[in-house]
């Protein structure tokens, strides 16, 4: 009897179709059948040998419907004629073995309609009325003795020229099933460590991610006997997971013991990941375990309870690694990084889940392997941001999307402003306003940089001129530009420099260039010349965030350097709740005593209170920059702060 059915959508395309596939149902035209298939029963004289011999004298002679007939009851296919009801009216005998039923109508009849399918198909009562062309089934059963066994099952529409009704020809396919499944098994299956691979992980996942759920399976092409459906008793949580492990360390053991030893340890890691598999079942489901390649592992968790699931699995993987492996008589120590996501399944993706994955994955290389980490939303739309500003930045500086803002530097002796700190910004059509921050990091890792600070150096240049010619006969003010470490490499700054200058009539002594501490450390070679080059020319170098680095002063004196700007953690220790004469306080104090007996200018970043500033002049700081002043302004805003000074 049949005790399961397998098939997909209907095609009538009038194409010939492909091999029979589960979950498919195939229908031809009669005209243009392939050569496997079952044609209708209508073998010509010819066919029985009654006209390859002279007639016989005395014989009966046999008309064509009996030699149909004779031949239709002889046939080692099982053939049934069926009614336009889908009764059998006629099967021969190797129908009624084969189904394992007897040769009365009303049994052979039931089992006719269990391979047909459902009760009122539309599909089958179109080609048994002979309105649609035929059609093929694949339908898994179970013989007399409870063994599976599959089954062709295919249904030719009644012709006129052709006594009886349609034709169902029945073929047992269960020997090429079982080599398509020992192929498909080798096939899905890593030759190593014998675990599910790529493929199948993927396959498996698909079935359970994804709107559709399992139910939906069948329409991404999976395979009718890796349907993954919850075990018997099994909780539907509606939730997903899956974590992500690469071996740290892998690489090193296969370059110096070579594939076999490294074989071996991939064949040991597969065994400890599927026993903490086992031990992490919950509800009676086991995670599934698969190699995707290399020394990437996974284990897929359909039906989660929540992330407390995959971070628990997570750390018994890592704590399952930690002990030394026997491979080849060597011992062998390797660790693993993990990824770890967890989400309701119709939310997401098989694509997405492994993308999530693979980005968590890169997350805890990054902070030092060894550890499993979540997937977090928030971190992730920060990087997907970054990838698409990277994407967007070098044509955003053809399209005149950054600005210039720019922060008062004070004089704390009268509390005048001196010059300006030039601070870029990017109007960004999708994200508003973004801060350097945001973006500067990635300019100087693609080299967009040298571009972009080639446009604030011309742009601030021209301002600081305007500013000037604007307030003829008073103090002009400077302008302080920063300046990255691919500026001093890869690009001429000496002739950029000259050439911002000489096109906007900007004297050098009005420009300052400021370098971070971890820039100027070391300086020799190419970097000190274009240093000694700026300074030549007049232009000021400032040492930026001074404090953060080295914090070495001796080497300044063998620099070119003008000013000294203190990091703004130093200004923050001076606190109205901490007094005068402090440890933070008299390290800045030293610093500033002797970069003045240096011949240095000391800026202070940061300053945001009057205690502070008062503080800061009375220990001899020369500037103050920050928000008791100024936030970075647009400028005009300086111009006007330039109008109330006078």
């Amino acid at each position: 009897m049949v005790s399961g059915t397998t098939e997909g959508p209907s095609a009538a395309t009038g194409q010939a179709p492909a091999a029979p596939q589960e979950h498919r149902l195939h229908e031809t035209r009669p005209q243009e059948r392939p050569p496997h298939d079952t044609p209708p029963f209508d073998p010509p004289v010819a066919a029985t040998g009654c006209e390859s011999r002279p007639p016989v004298p005395g014989a009966r002679a046999h008309s064509p419907a009996d030699v149909r007939a004779d031949a239709f009851r002889r046939a080692p296919m099982a053939l049934a004629v069926l009614d336009r009801a889908g009764r059998v009216v006629e099967a021969n005998d190797a129908f009624a073995a084969l189904l394992g039923t007897g040769p009365g109508a009303g049994a052979l009849s039931r089992v006719a309609a269990e391979l047909l399918g459902r009760p009122g198909d539309e599909t089958v009562r179109a080609v048994l009325e002979g309105r649609r062309a035929g059609l093929r089934r694949t339908r898994r059963v179970r013989d007399a003795e409870g063994r599976a066994r599959w089954l062709l099952v295919a249904v030719e529409p009644p012709r006129a020229d052709v006594p009886g009704g349609a034709l169902l020809s029945v073929t047992d396919i269960s020997a090429r099933r079982e080599l398509e499944a020992r192929v498909r098994d080798l096939r899905m299956h890593d030759p190593v460590t014998r675990l599910p691979n790529r493929a199948l992980f993927f396959e498996r996942l698909a079935s359970v991610a994804g709107p559709a759920g399992p139910e939906g399976a069948a329409e991404h092409g999976e395979h009718p006997e890796d349907r993954w459906p919850p075990e018997a008793g099994q909780a539907r949580t509606g939730r997903i997971g899956v974590c992500y492990l690469d071996l740290d360390g892998f690489k090193a053991v296969n370059d110096t013991f070579g594939h076999r030893t490294g074989d071996l340890l991939l064949t040991a890691v597969a065994e400890r990941l599927s026993r903490v598999a086992v031990a992490g079942a919950r509800g009676g489901r086991t995670p599934l375990v698969a190699r995707l390649g290399g020394d990437e592992f996974a284990l897929l968790v359909p039906d989660s309870s929540g992330t407390e699931q995959l971070t628990a699995l997570a750390a018994a993987a890592l704590l399952a690694l930690e002990e030394p492996f026997d491979a080849d008589g060597e011992r062998l120590s390797v660790s693993a990084s993990v990824g770890v996501v967890e989400r309701p399944a119709s939310a997401t993706t098989a694509t997405e889940l492994m993308q999530d994955a693979d980005t968590t994955l890169y997350w805890a290389k990054a902070d030092g392997g060894g550890r499993w980490t979540l997937f977090d939303p928030e971190r992730n739309a920060h990087r997907m941001t970054r990838q698409v500003l990277a994407a967007e930045l070098r044509p955003a500086i053809g399209r005149g999307e950054f600005v210039l803002d720019y922060q008062p530097l004070v004089d704390l002796a009268d509390g005048t402003t001196s010059g300006v700190e030039a601070l870029v910004r990017w109007r960004h059509p999708q994200f508003g306003t973004l801060p350097p921050s945001r973006f500067i990091g990635q300019a100087e890792e693609d080299g967009s940089v040298v571009q972009l600070g080639r446009w604030v150096l011309r742009t601030a240049c021209a301002q600081a001129r305007a500013w000037q010619v604007a307030r003829p006969g008073r103090r002009a003010i400077f302008v302080s530009v920063n300046v990255a470490v691919r500026q001093v490499w890869d690009s001429d700054l000496v002739a950029d420099v000259a050439a911002a200058l000489e096109a906007t009539g900007l004297p050098p002594e009005l420009l300052q260039l400021e370098l971070t501490e971890s820039a100027l450390m070391g300086s020799a070679g190419r970097p000190l010349r274009v240093l000694q080059a700026l300074s030549a020319m007049g232009v000021r170098i400032a040492i930026d965030d001074f404090g953060t680095g080295y914090s070495n002063l001796s080497y300044l004196s063998r620099l070119p350097v003008s000013v000294l700007k203190l990091d703004g953690s130093f200004v923050r220790s001076f606190r109205d709740d901490v007094p005068p004469g402090a440890a933070d306080e008299v390290v800045v104090e030293a610093m500033v005593s002797l970069a003045h007996r240096l011949g240095l200018t000391v800026t202070a970043e940061c300053v945001e209170t009057a205690q502070q500033a008062r503080r800061l002049r009375g220990i001899g700081c020369d500037t103050g920059q920050g928000w008791l002043w100024s936030r970075p302004v647009g400028p005009e805003r300086i111009a006007g702060l330039l109008r109330q000074q006078g």
